[in-house]
């Protein structure tokens, strides 16, 4: 057995750990499947699907880590902070299958859900986000499915960052399987307005002009946001063309 397929293994072992299994409980009472023993076999299926996407999850995490090492080799600095990682929670799931109008089974979630498993990589600048995004996309097994820019183009309440969908292999004992991940990449000042935005758009008992008020100052903080953004990029800008300047050797005249 291959190293990949190793870790695979021992990874689907871990799975049967009391969380976990609860977590295959709650995703199997939302499918179709009523009677016991299809339930149990659904909670198997439900298993290894779930390890499945975790699996692709490492292989991910480990691309954008090779690339945060050989940058900082290269150039002496790190452009990702941190990385982060889910799986979605199968009432997310459910409550996306309904609002698609999907048959409540494994296969339609399968074939028709992207986002089930999540990496979001957080940068320091923003052109570390498209520098990272280029180099991920070019590795060999990586296939881009589909492209969204909320940074160039942000969405209506503010937020920003770069939103890829790939998919990826993922090696196991016996086969080579084909997983679809949902990437995110922002930088640290996208991460904080989000965060803060995802806590405040749930006080859904509040008055209407308190909403509406709130919106807009939520709006007006994604703007300051990405101001700050290209302020600190401006700033590292002028100093690595200040440094490579100083880096240049003396010319001599010959007379």
């Amino acid at each position: 057995m291959n190293q990949p397929a190793q870790a695979t293994s021992r990874l689907m072992q871990s799975y049967s750990s009391e969380n976990n299994d609860a977590f295959i409980q709650r995703l199997t009472r939302l499918l179709d499947d009523a009677d016991l023993s299809a339930m149990q076999k659904n909670m198997e299926q439900a298993r290894r699907l779930m390890t499945y996407y975790r699996c692709a999850i490492l292989e991910v995490e480990t691309k954008f880590k090779v690339l945060n090492e050989q940058f900082s080799l290269q150039h002496e600095r790190n452009p990702i902070e941190s990385i982060k990682s889910r799986v979605k929670s199968p009432e997310s799931i459910q409550e996306k299958m309904v609002r698609c109008h999907l048959p409540a089974t494994l296969t339609a979630i399968e074939e028709n859900l992207a986002d089930i498993a999540g990496v979001r990589v957080i940068c320091s600048f923003i052109d570390d986000i498209y520098m990272l995004a280029d180099c991920l996309l070019q590795q060999d097994d990586v296939r881009l499915l589909q492209r969204k820019d909320y940074i160039r183009q942000p969405k209506e309440n503010g937020y920003r960052s770069l939103h890829l969908i790939i998919e990826i292999p993922i090696f196991l004992q016996n086969e080579k399987r084909m997983m679809k991940v949902e990437v995110q990449l922002r930088t640290i000042a996208m991460e904080f307005w989000a965060n803060l935005e995802h806590k405040l758009r749930y006080k859904k008992d509040l008055p209407e002009p308190i909403l509406c008020q709130t919106a807009d100052e939520l709006s007006e903080c994604a703007r300051l946001s990405a101001l700050l953004d290209l302020k600190m990029q401006n700033i590292r800008n002028t100093i690595e063309s200040n440094m490579e300047r100083d880096e240049e050797p003396d010319t001599l005249t010959v007379l």
